[in-house]
């Protein structure tokens, strides 16, 4: 084909996720979920023509990372903590992602197991990706929300995607009960946190005093460079990528005042409101063509098959009352539209994809993965447009606002 028309369909593409996301914004519809959609109707457009341009794995895991990154570093610098209910909504929130992560993964494990009788081991592999919330398809669909609404939904999505991703990470590289195993595993997460509060801080003062206009995305080189040589050494890279954005965000709190010697406060709120600009852009524009091409890749035939629709709606059903559970009867404050947003996307593809041969379940439909997508996607579609009728706010009305944390 003419490398023109891939242009054209390039661009048209951008400005059909621009009105998508105008549409979709203030509604709470996940907007990538329509583009998910989009890319299933133009492979089907195509395929009644008969013609057929196969989309690279690796080009969709690619614009996957790179997609992660700007929106772990995007909820970073939408973070503010400045009081200690904000630190108390922090704690609720990773102990939320923490627990509905790990009872998920176990409920979901043992289903598969049961139900393809292969390996246990296996089977949690599996589970895991399917137990994690997509923080690039909440975080752009949560405008519309009270802002302590918001913030737990941001906080909670980006530690499940850093949890489920560590705890990933940590089973398939083998000998999980072996003690040295543990302690590299909880080792690798301390000096994760060490260095990313070293390499912030170098990161921040380069910003402030490199005088050139292209910094940027030298910036963000260096933070996927980080991610990829994190990904390699077993590190908590995206525990990297987010404390960035929270020391950038946050530069102003008392914590930092012995560094203000060396990086200048006013330049650092110059650095935030423009590198917020940038990544916004950024993640706009990856995750557009990320889920675009995601769904172009997928054969939407798939969902005919009856193991599809029977597995897929089982496991939905079981993450649905997982979460329900865990807020209702743990957290108890955050409960709607707090439970509809369990949407499975980007990392879930990206860790799924990237399940070991040794791992594999051999008898394990790929179908169910595009069904649990759509799903609670779908899912969270509905709880956001049944939040729209200001009724069900009074739901939490039990607990009064300052004490839902």
């Amino acid at each position: 084909m003419n490398t023109y028309y891939f242009i054209l369909a390039a661009c048209l593409l951008i400005i059909c996720s621009y009105l998508i996301n105008l549409f979709t914004n203030k509604r709470g519809i996940p907007a990538v979920l329509l583009l998910l959609l989009l890319g299933i109707g133009a492979r089907e457009l195509l395929q009644y023509y008969h013609l057929s341009y196969p989309v690279p794995q690796s080009l969709v895991e690619l614009l996957g990372i790179i997609g992660l990154i700007m929106i772990v570093l995007e909820a970073g610098l939408d973070i503010t903590i400045t009081s200690s209910y904000q630190l108390k909504l922090v704690k609720n929130a990773f102990l939320s992602a923490l627990f509905i992560l790990l009872l998920s993964a176990a409920v979901c494990a043992a289903f598969l197991y049961y139900y393809l009788h292969e390996p246990l081991i296996n089977c949690i592999v599996y589970s895991l990706p399917f137990s994690i919330v997509s923080s690039a398809i909440v975080l752009p669909s949560v405008s519309h929300l009270s802002d302590w609404k918001k913030e737990f939904l941001v906080y909670e999505t980006s530690f499940s995607d850093i949890l489920g991703i560590l705890i990933f990470n940590y089973i398939i590289a083998g000998s999980i009960l072996e003690v040295s195993s543990i302690s590299w595993f909880f080792g690798s997460i301390i000096l994760g946190l060490l260095l990313s509060v070293v390499i912030s801080l170098i990161l921040l003062y380069l910003l402030t005093h490199i005088s050139t206009r292209v910094r940027f995305f030298l910036v963000f080189a260096v933070l996927i460079f980080l991610y990829a040589a994190g990904k390699l050494l077993h590190l908590p890279a995206l525990v990297i990528i987010l404390l960035f954005g929270l020391l950038v965000s946050n530069f102003q709190n008392p914590l930092f005042t012995k560094f203000r010697k060396w990086i200048n406060s006013s330049k650092a709120e110059e650095v935030h409101h423009l590198l917020h600009g940038v990544t916004a852009e950024t993640s706009f524009i990856v995750r557009t063509f990320f889920f675009f091409l995601f769904g172009f890749s997928i054969d939407i035939h798939l969902l005919t098959d009856v193991q599809v629709l029977v597995a897929g709606s089982f496991i939905v059903l079981l993450l649905f009352m997982i979460r329900y559970l865990y807020l209702r009867f743990f957290l108890k404050a955050h409960i709607l539209p707090e439970l509809f947003f369990m949407p499975r996307g980007l990392i879930t593809i990206l860790l799924f994809y990237s399940i070991p041969s040794s791992f594999r379940l051999q008898q394990f439909n790929e179908g169910i993965l595009l069904f649990i997508i759509l799903a609670t996607g779908l899912i969270m579609t509905a709880g956001s447009l049944l939040y729209g009728n200001k009724d069900i706010e009074n739901i939490n009305d039990e607990i009064p606002v300052t004490e839902q944390v």
